[in-house]
Formats: C-alpha cells, structure tokens, sequence
C-alpha cells in the first residue's frame, strides 16, 4: 500500500529549500563527519581493504529527519518477524507518516531503523553493499550473526558522530531464525526479542506479560503489532501505519495494518 501527498495540500507558506550538497571527498582532506569501517572481522573475511571505506556524512545538520520510533523483532518457532511505525520527525514536524523503517540488507536479513534518518540509511547501504560482496567473494550467502557484526563494527567505530539504533534479524540455514540489537554506543547483544525506539520505554510491561517462547507465526504477529499498537497510543514520536516483515524458510513476507481499520488489515501484502 502507498500512500502520496500532492502538492497543492501542503500549506503555502512552506517553502523547501533543496538539500544541502555533500562535499566531495579528497584523499588527504579531513571529513568532519564521516563513516569509517573498522578493520578486524570484516577484513578476515576479505570484505574491506586496508585504507576502509570513508561516507561523507558532513551535509548532516541540525533538524534533521528523526525516527522518533518503535521498533522491534522477534523470534518465533519458524524464523523472525521485525515490526515497526511509520513516523518520522524533524523537530516537532511530522515529516513522514508513511515511512518504511524495515530495511532488507540481503535475502533474509533485515534491519529496524531509529535514530537519525540519514545515519541509519547510511549505515545499511554500507552493511548491504558488503553482504552482496561477501557472496560473491565466498559462493554462500552471509548469516545473520555476520551482518550483526558488520553493524556492530560500523555503529561502534563511529559511535561519537552517529545517532543510529539498530535490530538486525533475519533467517539463515546454519542458525535459523536470529534477533540482535544495537544501541547507541554500538554495543551488540543477541536476543530471543528485542524492542527500541522512543516508543519501547512503553513497552516492556506488554512485552514481558505477553511474550512466549517458540510461538507460532500468527501468534507472533499479533505479539508484534499488540506491543506496536501501545507504543503508537502512548508515544508522541510514534505512529502511522505498522509494518511487519516475516522471515522464514520461505524467504521474507510483509504485512501491514492501517489505523484507520484499527491496524486489522489488509495484513500480508
């Protein structure tokens, strides 16, 4: 389902001005804000070279897009479901009702996204751009716990300039279904489930009276969108739609529910 806005319905006394141009990078002139991937696990397995990969993040100002946000995956007898709320921010200015804050960084991995809008994105294109080098180079798809490390070590390196809070789950052969998260500050945990975002500190009651473990996918589901259905009633920050994406065996399916049908329905898309 998408949603577009046209023109004519924004006000008239809102001008946009058209984004600041990043700076284009020279080998021996400093960045003030730039991405740096760190040097230790992803050079074993042969993904970066020695000199690491430099992303301009200096066009990064104040007012930027927030994803004032709830977030969360869990695990469930067949695999992993992620969910999150659609809001983005920029100060108290709703930029986006609608916004897709789960991002596929291979087949059956994915990403929740918090923090800074730009930084998260930032940071999957980076860990998405390994994973597809790291089949090719190795003939076999990456598991989950390597792109958590990736994420980890990326998060961690660059802890001091980005505001970027992660989940990282998805499917693979070797493991199954697998949950990890990433707080500000780059520390890495793994977790049968895990929340984050503005809206989780409303959350943890829910999350621990209902949750269980190896439950079935229709279980997981409602676990999911019940614990974003509070988040959304009681956090500012929080709200729009909620989608869902569901990885198992089968590969990734992704269900969404509108608040208009009290988040009901269409379901799976």
């Amino acid at each position: 389902t998408q949603v577009s806005y046209a023109n004519d319905q924004f006000p008239h006394h809102v001008h946009l001005s058209p984004a600041p141009q990043p700076e284009i990078l020279v080998d021996t002139q400093p960045v003030s804000r730039t991405i740096i991937t760190s040097q230790t696990s992803a050079m074993a397995a042969g993904m970066l070279g020695e000199d690491g990969i430099h992303v301009d993040m200096n066009h990064l100002k104040k007012g930027e897009v927030n994803l004032g946000t709830s977030i969360m995956a869990i695990n469930f007898k067949d695999g992993v479901i992620l969910g999150a709320d659609s809001r983005t921010t920029t100060g108290a200015y709703i930029a986006n009702r609608v916004t897709d804050k789960l991002t596929q960084v291979h087949d059956t991995i994915w990403c929740c996204r918090s923090g800074s809008a730009a930084d998260t994105q930032a940071v999957a294109d980076i860990v998405h751009y390994h994973l597809g080098m790291y089949g090719i180079t190795n003939d076999e798809a990456p598991t989950t716990q390597t792109a958590a490390a990736i994420f980890q070590e990326l998060c961690y390196a660059n802890k001091d300039s980005l505001s970027a809070g992660m989940i990282i789950a998805g499917y693979d052969h070797r493991h199954g279904g697998q949950v990890y998260s990433i707080p500000l500050g780059g520390s890495l945990h793994k977790q049968a489930y895990a929340i984050g975002g503005s809206g989780s500190t409303y959350i943890y009651g829910y999350c621990d009276a209902n949750w269980q473990e190896n439950m079935t996918e229709a279980e997981g589901v409602k676990f999911v969108k019940g614990a974003l259905e509070e988040a959304i009633k009681w956090d500012g920050s929080s709200g729009g739609v909620i989608r869902m994406v569901v990885l198992t065996a089968r590969g990734a399916q992704r269900h969404l529910y509108l608040p208009d049908q009290r988040y009901e329905g269409p379901g799976p898309q």
